[in-house]
């Protein structure tokens, strides 16, 4: 137990995966379902599966498999639940996602939403890839799937990503 209460999701982390996805914070209905993104409008796994990067949409119950397909979760809040307009800075961990990342080594780490990329990075960002590396890890800024961002919802920079992570077959250009 943390001095800080109970985590409120547990990372999904191995070592040398494709991407992780990192958020701001678990949001409240994914907290009382105990599942990653399952706000009714939130459109992670539908996305996932659209760019290529799960072989079918996955529940948000199921949300350990994802590492059965290269991917990890995590969140900058680990501690606390809500939307990005509820956390305080005092809530999120930058050094204990950055000692995670470098931990456990991803391709990949790709910020669903700005929120969680500003803490980090410590400067403002706009979406796609980003200058920084973490450990190894390159990043990228994502237009978050949460359904209170609808209105700065682009598909494009999630394919950009997936292109980039995606295993190409042997022979393919």
């Amino acid at each position: 137990m943390s001095p800080r209460g109970a985590v409120v999701l547990p990372d999904v982390l191995a070592p040398n995966l494709a991407v992780v996805f990192c958020g701001s914070a678990v949001g409240r209905k994914s907290a009382a379902a105990a599942a990653y993104y399952a706000g009714p409008g939130n459109r992670f796994w539908t996305t996932l599966h659209e760019v290529g990067l799960t072989p079918s949409r996955f529940d948000p119950h199921e949300y350990h498999r994802v590492i059965e397909h290269g991917i990890g979760l995590t969140d900058l809040a680990k501690y606390r639940a809500g939307g990005d307009w509820e956390l305080a800075d005092a809530d999120d961990d930058v050094v204990g996602l950055e000692r995670k990342i470098e931990a456990f080594a991803p391709r990949a780490l790709a910020f669903n939403g700005k929120r969680a990329a500003r803490r980090v990075l410590g400067r403002a960002v706009g979406y796609g890839p980003q200058t920084e590396r973490i450990g190894g890890s390159w990043t990228t800024v994502l237009p978050s799937t949460s359904g209170a961002a609808r209105r700065y919802w682009n598909i494009a920079e999630w394919r950009a990503l997936a292109a980039k992570v995606t295993p190409q077959p042997r022979g393919a250009s």
